[in-house]
């Protein structure tokens, strides 16, 4: 019985994969399928190459390739040649490797053509058009920078000093980072502009050998004039921060570009034609620049054009992604120059109860290297704690010490102002107050 029903049972499974198999084999009557052959990797003999050969030309011609149906932008024929221009015309940036791997690289938004992220790799000093360069990005993308960083600090480390603050925005966003940043995201240099090159290198034009750099002037209020014009006034931490750049630093130090008219072209300098007129636009005049600023201003351009082609989200989503991942010690930035003085108006002015230095351990008094652990009280509580070869060394890195745990005090959870910005009533989160220091203890 067993026996028997096995048998039914195979001669009802191949029953059911008949018709199958017929259709397959009566789908195409008039060609009959070869039997198929294991694949070889190896190269096979050339004799049949011309056979081969004639019938893909055939097939060639009869049938349009890939590369046909793809649309690749052309030049104009009555554009200029490639080398009388001063930078890759808009239209090689479809062509170019280096920018597809650079967009692909910094996971740019799908929005930003090649085009712009083009743009954003010429400087001011390669192209002085402000149609063809990233002056004006660069100046959008800094604002950004400067605005986000600094409500990150603020927002996570209510309590710290204007000099600190100055300080950590720039080695967030300063020049010699802006520089590392383009070099960790594999940006070449041009050694030269010109139309001939590849749209992503950075171009631009380098500063003489031996040309000393820009004079910087101090930021100050206009004189008065019961002082007169040579009198340069001292300048505060809030006059600092009015009259000075998002660095605190007194002066501009950098080859900004100046605007140049348009009338000023007439007499030789390279300018572009604009529109069907034919009339030159206005140009920034610039001699030539560093690999700092020109890095810097690279940089800064790609954030204001993720800014203006992807929004606010991909802004802040970009900025998160590569500058705030980078690690800063940020008690490596404060510098006590008298840190028990500073200590003493602390807890005066908190209410606190006056500190007290106390020695907590030593050895080796009488060796060549003494070591003394001194402990900053205030009451019972502990202020801070600090080592040194003396008494006194011990007991001013325990007050700096003290002063850096005030200063360096960050909340649990905090948000930033911005997070408020482009986002719906019903996604947008509840804004919860941030806390806001009553300022320096010295300023």
């Amino acid at each position: 019985m067993r026996s028997i029903r096995l048998y039914r049972l195979g001669i009802q499974t191949i029953a059911s994969r008949t018709p199958l198999l017929q259709c397959l084999s009566t789908a195409n009557p008039r060609h009959d399928l070869p039997p198929l052959e294991p694949h070889n990797h190896r190269q096979k003999s050339s004799k049949k190459a011309p056979k081969a050969a004639k019938a893909s030309k055939a097939s060639n011609a009869s049938s349009p390739t890939p590369s046909t149906l793809t649309l690749t932008p052309q030049p104009d024929p009555a554009s200029p040649p490639l080398e009388t221009l001063p930078s890759p015309p808009p239209f090689r940036a479809r062509t170019s490797a280096k920018l597809a791997a650079l967009h692909a690289r910094l996971s740019l938004p799908s929005q930003l053509p090649l085009e712009t992220l083009a743009r954003t790799l010429v400087d001011p000093t390669a192209d002085g058009s402000p149609w063809f360069n990233n002056h004006a990005l660069a100046t959008l993308g800094g604002d950004l920078l400067g605005c986000y960083t600094a409500e990150h600090l603020l927002c996570t480390y209510p309590r710290l000093p204007m000099a600190v603050l100055h300080a950590a925005m720039y080695a967030y966003v300063g020049p010699a980072a802006l520089a590392a940043i383009t070099r960790e995201w594999g940006v070449e240099l041009a050694a030269f502009p010109g139309g001939e090159l590849d749209p992503g290198l950075l171009q631009l034009r380098r500063v003489p050998p031996g040309t000393p750099p820009p004079s910087s002037s101090p930021a100050s209020p206009p004189a008065t004039p019961e002082h007169g014009s040579g009198y340069v006034r001292k300048l505060g931490v809030s006059a600092r921060i009015v009259f000075d750049n998002q660095f605190g630093g007194k002066g501009q130090t950098s080859w900004g570009p100046a605007l140049k008219p348009a009338g000023d072209l007439a007499g030789g300098s390279k300018g572009r034609l604009i529109g069907s007129t034919g009339e030159k636009h206005a140009t920034l005049d610039v001699p030539g620049t560093t690999i700092e600023e020109a890095s810097k201003g690279f940089v800064r351009a790609v954030m204001g054009a993720v800014y203006l082609h992807g929004g606010r989200t991909a802004a802040k989503s970009f900025f998160a992604s590569h500058f705030l991942t980078r690690r800063l010690d940020m008690s490596l930035l404060f510098d006590f120059q008298w840190a028990t003085r500073d200590l003493s108006r602390l807890c005066a002015r908190e209410g606190f109860e006056s500190p007290i230095a106390r020695l907590l351990s030593e050895t080796g008094r009488l060796s060549r290297h003494p070591v003394f652990v001194v402990g900053v009280f205030s009451g019972r509580d502990k202020l801070g704690e600090g080592a040194g070869a003396s008494i006194e060394e011990a007991r001013v890195r325990a007050s700096a010490a003290a002063l850096k745990g005030w200063y360096l005090y960050s909340p649990l959870t905090h948000m930033v102002p911005s997070d408020m910005e482009g986002a719906s009533p019903e996604t947008r989160k509840k804004w919860k107050p941030q806390m806001i220091d009553i300022g320096e203890i010295i300023p």
